[in-house]
């Protein structure tokens, strides 16, 4: 089944070239995202290289490369490197250090410089509008919610999401990112809602291609059918 059209933009979500190689191959996916703890997962050892050659596979695409530092100075140095790799690099910067201070000082004197920022980690309303704040006008910026692991707290996140929405509508120069994403609906979710990205893990991205549109007789089937499959590689039995 053929992957559907949306007006959201689909990025996925991970740091393993060859994924991140297969995964182009899909016209509906336009830029990528990637983060420490993906970085660990994908086994990557030197950052800058992986960095280098990932703009260079993919030099027309959106990406989005994270600092790793926590005070001010350093993770402007960093940030000016990372920027200097490519036209379609932006800067990842969390809205807090781990100490708890707020990025928002470093996240204006960047973009004041023409730096592209993501701005992640961003798990309320608030956070979004000192993001939105500190963002010189003019220089491209993405501002990324943690949607799904705001719902992994047992609450809500559409009203965090909608007034997310508000708080960027107004600025053609930032879009807003649905990160976290859990499931195929949170697609659906962010395109109804006016989301301008959603960033998706390529597990998610093959039940995309694989699963949209199916009605529910032909979840009905393909659950039964794969039982089946199951219980004859395991040869397990109830009668003799």
């Amino acid at each position: 089944m053929a992957a559907p059209t949306f007006k959201t933009k689909i990025y996925s979500d991970g740091a393993d070239l060859n994924d991140m190689k297969a995964i182009n191959q899909n016209a509906f996916v336009t830029g990528f995202t990637t983060n420490p703890s993906l970085l660990k997962k994908a086994g990557v050892t030197d950052y800058l290289s992986f960095a280098k050659e990932a703009v260079a596979t993919f030099p027309d695409e959106s990406i989005s490369f994270e600092v790793f530092s926590n005070d001010y100075d350093t993770m402007k140095k960093e940030a000016e490197l990372l920027h200097e790799i490519g036209p379609n690099v932006y800067v990842k910067v969390p809205i807090r250090t781990t100490g708890g201070e707020p990025t928002t000082d470093l996240i204006h004197d960047l973009t004041a410089a023409g730096v592209q920022v993501n701005i992640t980690a961003i798990a309320t309303a608030a956070q979004v509008k000192e993001a939105v704040d500190a963002i010189v006008p003019g220089t491209p910026s993405i501002v990324s919610i943690f949607v799904g692991r705001v719902a992994d707290t047992g609450a809500d996140p559409m009203p965090f999401v909608k007034k997310s929405v508000e708080l960027t509508a107004d600025r053609d120069d930032i879009e807003l990112l649905w990160a976290s994403t859990r499931e195929i609906y949170n697609i659906t979710q962010a395109e109804a809602l006016g989301v301008d990205i959603v960033t998706v893990p390529p597990a998610i991205l093959d039940k995309l291609v694989a699963k949209y549109g199916q009605t529910g007789d032909e979840v009905t089937m393909n659950t039964v059918k794969g039982f089946e499959a199951d219980i004859k590689a395991t040869g397990l039995k109830i009668l003799d």
